[in-house]
């Protein structure tokens, strides 16, 4: 079982997660911040990756350290369950259609963070969610997930599609990226023998 849990307490967040990346999609959200449940629930479920994240945060001050905190915790719980990569197919891409948007995610997980976002918002919130914390919450992920992640909107007009695509697409290359590749042989996937 490839799983991990971790919690991560400061004086802005505290936050509980684990997960199983051999799971079915079953998850239990609770961030404070409503969106946010909803768009990782959308990861959980389309990405077949079983998660348990709770979060008590200063949402009193703003959401901004719950959706940092919380994607930091969520990375750096997926880094630890994939520990050394080995057999992993590695990379993952996906087009995320949602109604008139259509976004593109590609990923590596390649222990090297980095995040290009090409994508944007026509309004400043979704439900209670400030627009602008979408891009920090996947550089987060990123950042503690250790992975080269690439989100583009190719076209939408609707914000709350063009968001909701960004995340299903992630789940979706998510899903391909951790998937054991049976042809590997239980390898690490890189010339260099480690990620």
């Amino acid at each position: 079982m490839r799983t991990a849990q971790l919690n991560r307490t400061t004086k802005e967040t505290a936050i509980e997660v684990d997960i199983n990346l051999d799971g079915t999609g079953s998850y239990d959200i609770a961030t404070g911040i409503g969106f946010l449940d909803h768009m990782i629930e959308q990861l959980s479920r389309h990405s077949l990756i079983d998660i348990r994240l709770k979060v008590a945060g200063d949402l009193h001050v703003d959401q901004h350290h719950t959706v940092e905190d919380s994607a930091l915790a969520l990375g750096e719980c997926l880094a630890r369950a994939l520990g050394d990569k080995a057999g992993i197919r590695r990379y993952g891409d996906a087009l995320s259609p949602m109604d008139e948007t259509l976004t593109r995610v590609a990923l590596d997980l390649s222990g090297r963070p980095w995040l290009v976002w090409k994508s944007g918002f026509s309004q400043p919130r979704l439900g209670e969610m400030d627009t602008e914390l979408f891009q920090h919450w996947f550089h987060s992920f990123a950042q503690t997930g250790g992975i080269t992640l690439h989100v583009e909107t190719l076209y939408g007009q609707n914000n709350h599609h063009i968001v909701e695509s960004a995340y299903k697409g992630l789940a979706r290359a998510l899903r391909q990226a951790v998937e054991i590749d049976p042809r590997k042989g239980g390898a690490v996937p890189s010339t260099k023998g480690v990620l």
